[in-house]
């Protein structure tokens, strides 16, 4: 296979183009914004639709569906009437790390709106993955994430109300639930499962979140146990598809 000298090692092969060298006339519209995207940087206003039809010969519908691309992508963001260069993606690691921690190592202000804390008796489908039997109280904690201020997530907790019984009055929103366990009850993460796959959102969720329904989302469920293999919480978080990319460090099983 011919590689260019300029390719990235992350980028896609050939640029994405077939063997036989005919692409669809969006996609080579496409390539050619996103060139466009580097010499404007972070922030610059893109060219409007009609300029970008005219300067590239092609109908306005040819550049709508190469935007909405590199919208979903990420590449591009809304802004006002305008549409802009987005910088570059979140990048969140995969580990036992909070969200906060995470979001920080970034030079990023971490953040989150309260939607919700709620108790209710525990149903049989969620009490052997918080550790308590069916009908004893749980709490529900429900949280929009924020990035310097931005939308990027929604995050869903369950935990016993047993092992963090002042949550309602102790706890401030805004803050690590994961901080809040370690400082103020002394509850250390032992170990956690997790699992990721890519859906859409829910009319609620894409309101909450203030992205379009269409807009792919990265959603993690999580079970994590305490240094003693006891479980202790079952959380389901949304992250913008658009805004976040994930890191893991990966060790091999010869090696300890």
């Amino acid at each position: 296979m011919d590689y260019p000298n300029d390719q990235a090692p992350g980028a896609p092969i050939r640029s994405g183009i077939p063997e036989h060298g005919r692409i669809p006339k969006y996609y080579a519209v496409k390539a050619r914004i996103a060139v466009l995207l580097d010499e404007l940087g972070e922030g610059g206003l893109l060219p409007t639709e009609r300029e970008l039809a005219q300067l590239h010969e092609v109908s306005r519908e040819t550049v709508r569906q190469a935007l909405r691309e590199l919208l979903l992508e990420g590449r591009l963001r809304r802004q006002g009437r305008g549409t802009v260069v987005a910088g570059p993606k979140l990048e969140q690691p995969l580990s036992l790390a909070s969200y906060t921690e995470g979001v920080r190592r970034q030079g990023l202000r971490p953040g989150r709106n309260l939607i919700g804390l709620d108790r209710f008796p525990c149903p049989e489908a969620l009490a052997a993955e918080v550790g308590v039997e069916r009908g004893e109280p749980v709490w529900h904690l429900e949280r929009v994430l924020l990035a310097d201020g931005e939308r990027v997530g929604l995050e869903s907790t369950y935990v016993g109300v047993a092992r963090v019984p002042d949550l309602d009055t102790e706890f401030d929103p805004d803050s690590s639930f994961y901080a809040y366990l370690r400082d103020a009850l002394g509850i250390a993460f032992g170990d956690a499962d997790e699992r990721i796959e890519t859906v859409l959102a829910t009319p609620r969720e894409a309101l909450l979140v203030g992205t379009p329904p269409a807009l792919p989302m990265l959603l993690i469920h999580r079970l994590s146990r305490d240094t003693d293999g006891r479980p202790l919480e079952r959380v389901r978080t949304l992250f913008r598809g658009d805004r976040f990319s994930f890191s893991a460090h990966l060790r091999g099983e010869g090696r300890s």
